[in-house]
């Protein structure tokens, strides 16, 4: 009788197969989100060589300080926190003056060139292959616009050599 229950005890862990191995992944410890960001759940989105993710959203900022300046906004600063990672196999062009963002009402918003200046972001930038950039975004939109998605826009790649097409990611304030 205890071979019996014994055999269908093992039977029964056996019949469940070990799950397939995938690639090595890196072990990164998670990051606090700030105070004032609502983390965003991260969506893969492909322009030629380019992946971009979104991570983070701020709103309703009324100032941005830097080390050196205080600057007021004309309506509202909104930060978007990404990670831009280069796939392709040679270093990718990044601009982040190109990086629309467009509010709920279609309409386009470049990045602030003051904001980013006082908050020391990068411009334009190579991104070497295999490598990513995280950083943030700075719009000055209208109090009572809604962030809706960024219009992102990778390097030139073979595929779109004048990359004028961009893709859109919507922007999912009601994440986690």
């Amino acid at each position: 009788m205890v071979v019996v229950v014994l055999g269908m005890a093992l039977t029964g862990c056996a019949s469940a197969p070990a799950p397939e191995p995938g690639p090595p992944t890196y072990a990164l410890a998670p990051r606090p989100v700030r105070p004032d960001e609502k983390p965003l759940v991260p969506v893969a989105s492909t322009d030629g060589d380019t992946v971009f993710e979104l991570i983070g959203l701020t709103t309703g900022m009324t100032t941005v300080l830097g080390s050196h300046a205080e600057l007021p906004a004309k309506g509202q600063f909104v930060r978007v926190r990404l990670v831009v990672t280069n796939s392709g196999r040679n270093s990718v062009p990044f601009d982040a003056d190109r990086q629309l963002l467009v509010t709920s009402n279609g309409a386009e918003h470049v990045p602030d060139s003051q904001a980013m200046l006082v908050k020391r972001q990068p411009g334009r930038i190579d991104i070497g292959p295999a490598n990513l950039l995280e950083f943030d975004l700075y719009y000055d939109i209208p109090t009572d616009a809604e962030p809706a998605a960024l219009r992102a826009f990778g390097g030139p790649s073979l595929a779109d050599f004048s990359d004028r097409t961009g893709v859109d990611i919507a922007i999912d304030a009601g994440g986690p």
